[in-house]
């Protein structure tokens, strides 16, 4: 009779192979990069291109190009308390760092890169730009429909990653799957008789049903 695997060896109790750890991480740091960059990129060709001019009217008005800076959140909210909005991106940012430590989903790594692009963007305004340390504007210059953000607030390519990653993330979480590879079998899947297939099924202490996804 075999012993059992000790706790956080890595091997599953299915007798599956654990899921790699580098493909994932690879790609959430990429993605990460990429949406810094591209948020970088836009942010200077609008500070070069879009100060002092009128809004750029693009797909006849259902986008405008129009310079902002923003010492708030969506709308200018907060505005007063620009030095909170640093700490709490130091903390997302400690957050997923922790939990990259279990991450084995490629879907997961889609939308944490995108969320640490995001933040890190912001976060780097926060930081570096006017007026000073740790209270600078966030430059946005995106709108849909009203180019001076009445209706919605005007944004920048970070907040565009930012809404994609957390609506992915909960699109995920809705789904059941996990950031370690797995799957919580869903009421649908139980109304439509799923089985999961032998040797990929893991019971947790919670009751709960996974599967490898």
């Amino acid at each position: 009779m075999s012993a059992a695997p000790p706790a956080g060896s890595g091997i599953a109790e299915s007798g599956t192979a654990p899921r790699s750890r580098r493909k994932p991480l690879t790609i959430l740091l990429c993605l990460a990069v990429f949406a810094f960059a591209v948020d970088l990129l836009t942010k200077h060709l609008a500070l070069a291109e879009l100060s002092d001019r009128e809004p750029v009217r693009l797909l006849g008005g259902a986008v405008y190009l129009s310079l902002t800076r923003n010492s708030g959140a969506a709308w200018s909210l907060g505005a007063d308390y620009t030095f909170v909005f640093p700490v709490i991106a130091v903390g997302v940012l400690g957050w997923i760092a922790w939990m990259a430590r279990s991450l084995r989903s490629v879907p997961w790594a889609i939308s944490l890169g995108l969320v640490v692009g995001g933040v890190t963007g912001n976060l780097i305004d926060r930081i570096f730009r006017a007026p000073g340390w740790f209270v600078g504007h966030v430059v946005d210059m995106i709108s849909v429909f009203d180019p001076y953000g009445r209706v919605f607030p005007i944004f920048n390519v970070a907040d565009s990653a930012l809404v994609c990653g957390v609506l992915l993330a909960v699109a995920l979480e809705f789904t059941g799957r996990q950031r370690d590879g797995s799957r919580i079998a869903t009421d649908k899947d139980k109304s439509k008789g799923a089985d999961v297939a032998p040797g990929a099924a893991e019971e947790h202490a919670d009751g709960g049903r996974r599967e490898r996804a």
